[in-house]
């Protein structure tokens, strides 16, 4: 018998050896990120942990103060300082309500319809940055000062009647009243709200416009079902970025309100530099964090969107 024929074998490359990367290019990511590990080390984490333990000490400036572990402090600052912590959620809810509506068609106008207009608009828009913070609130006691064009005509068309009736403002006066902090708000924190719309509206393809008006769907229809969803993470993202530097802002309380529109950033300012209670102080900042970062939360899963601008 012969021998079966056998199958003529097949030369099999050899595969590569796999080489592993040094350890030192293995160490080269974290050695990047040192420098801004270290930055929130100095600036951001040691600084909380030493207004924790200022705020479970008690003492006073002149004796010292020591850490006793008082944590009556943050239930004193709570339940005596309440009206200020709501008023300054309101004020700051307010002026975040007002940026998003005045900001999302300005945004939208510069993302779809602006053409060649859109980089000057866009420095429009971040040309209050080029002035003081401190300048610019300045500049509305200006606007809203007694007598002045804005009063005259506002008082004409009857609104001073409307925002006296809801407690915003008193008689024929603006400034000093709600109405003044929340329109200072309002102007200083907008840019915070166009630009993270103006991102997330200017990465939506247009294409999908046009595939909404293929299947008929009127404007209405393809703003409320393709380009608002869309434009959620910019949403989300300056709420965000209007709401949380708002809510312990003192300027514009300091500047164009009075003492019966005191936010709590003003008491805290006013416990660190003029009564000198620094335990109460820590305390109150930690609870404004607290219910900040408790209401932030909320919102995010609320929204149903991670993915911020």
């Amino acid at each position: 018998m012969t021998a079966p024929a056998t199958l003529p074998e097949v030369a099999v490359a050899a595969e590569p050896p796999v080489h592993k990367p040094s350890l030192r290019k293995r160490l080269v990511p974290y050695w990047l990120l040192l420098p801004g590990i270290l930055w929130l080390l100095v600036f951001f984490v040691l600084p909380m942990i030493y207004q924790a333990s200022t705020s479970v000490q008690t003492g006073s400036l002149e004796e010292g103060f020591q850490v006793t572990w008082h944590f009556q402090t943050y239930w004193d600052a709570l339940t005596e300082y309440y009206p200020q912590f709501l008023r300054s959620l309101l004020y700051a809810g307010t002026a975040t309500v007002l940026c998003l509506l005045l900001g999302y068609p300005l945004a939208y106008l510069i993302a779809f319809k602006a053409g060649r207009w859109r980089n000057l608009l866009l420095v429009l828009v971040i040309a209050p940055f080029f002035t003081s913070f401190l300048i610019r609130t300045l500049a509305w006691k200006t606007i809203l000062a007694d007598g002045g064009p804005v009063v005259e005509v506002l008082n004409t068309l009857h609104v001073l009647d409307v925002t006296s009736w809801l407690g915003m403002t008193e008689g024929e006066r603006v400034l000093a009243t709600p109405l003044a902090v929340v329109c200072g708000l309002t102007y200083n924190f907008l840019p915070f709200m166009i630009l993270p719309l103006y991102t997330s509206l200017e990465r939506i393809d247009t294409r999908l416009h046009e595939a909404a008006g293929d299947l008929y769907a009127r404007p209405s229809t393809t703003f409320r079902k393709v380009t608002f969803p869309l434009s959620m993470p910019g949403v989300v993202s300056g709420t965000l970025l209007t709401f949380i530097p708002a809510s312990g802002d003192y300027v514009n309380a300091e500047l164009l309100g009075s003492t019966d529109t005191r936010m709590i950033g003003n008491v805290i300012q006013s416990q660190y530099l003029r009564i000198l209670d620094y335990p109460t102080a820590a305390a109150l900042s930690f609870i404004l964090m607290a219910i900040v970062l408790i209401m932030v939360t909320i919102y995010i899963r609320r929204a149903g969107t991670e993915d911020l601008v």
